[in-house]
């Protein structure tokens, strides 16, 4: 495991915003994830899971923005997988992972944009992870 240290580097920021979030399996075993995000950003999406998915596996993303709009539905695959640490008091050894957005279509990319910049605006924090 190692440390994240790209938070600074991010070209796309993302916001500490947790909102639900279903993760289907494009290969291997159908497999459904109900989950919430750490953050989410324009090109991707941290979540908080139960155990560690396989790096680049393709999935298929249900995201519930909690606003009044319908769920946005897009496609992404895991970038990394960090597991918490034994002694985190909030949901110890979870597993935090990146999953990148790879077909949005152009109305959700809009939504996502406009939700993370009035997110930013409001002064909502942006996630280091």
């Amino acid at each position: 495991m190692t440390s994240w240290d790209g938070a600074n580097r991010r070209k796309f920021p993302r916001v500490n915003y947790p909102c639900m979030i279903t993760l289907r399996s494009e290969s291997g075993k159908p497999e459904v994830i109900l989950t919430h995000t750490e953050n989410i950003g324009i090109v991707g999406v941290c979540v908080t899971v139960n155990r560690e998915i396989k790096m680049f596996l393709p999935v298929n993303l249900e995201i519930d923005l909690l606003d009044s709009e319908g769920h946005i539905r897009c496609q992404g695959r895991v970038v990394w997988s960090i597991q918490r640490k034994s002694d985190e008091k909030r949901k110890p050894l979870f597993y935090d992972t990146g999953i990148e957005f790879s077909k949005v279509d152009s109305e959700s990319q809009r939504r996502l944009d406009d939700i993370v910049k009035r997110l930013i605006k409001q002064g909502h924090q942006i996630s280091e992870r």
